[in-house]
């Protein structure tokens, strides 16, 4: 296993999910079948981020844990630059961009900091291996 066995105990998750539910709400903002893509890209960008980290979660090994967790950081910046489309298209409000891009940035430096550990965690075990 990946060594996380409940992907609600990891904060990652927890902030990335709260993500979620923020652009689902905000998204319905969006008014329009001009929108309409822009609203259902935004909030699969946002799912994808929690969804990919609660995958990784269930793999054999922290490597495939790390795939899935660079899947997730892809998504992130997709959702970010859709943000900005939608601010720049003046369809959604400075304070919903702002308050927005400033949770993807953070969950953003939680996944490269949990890709991190996770990576260095991996690389330990496999040196322990060879060593034995």
């Amino acid at each position: 296993m990946c060594g996380v066995s409940d992907f609600k105990k990891l904060k990652v998750w927890r902030k990335s999910h709260a993500l979620t539910l923020n652009v689902s709400r905000v998204a319905t903002l969006l008014r329009g079948r001009a929108q309409a893509s822009l609203r259902d890209q935004m909030v699969r960008a946002a799912m994808s981020i929690s969804t990919n980290i609660v995958e990784g979660t269930g793999q054999e090994s922290g490597k495939e844990f790390c795939r899935f967790i660079s899947i997730a950081l892809k998504s992130s910046s997709e959702l970010e630059y859709h943000l900005i489309l939608a601010h720049d298209m003046r369809v959604m409000g400075r304070s919903d961009f702002e308050s927005l891009s400033a949770q993807v940035v953070e969950v953003r430096k939680m996944l490269y900091g949990l890709r991190s550990r996770v990576l260095e965690s991996t690389r330990t075990a496999e040196r322990k291996v060879r060593a034995s």
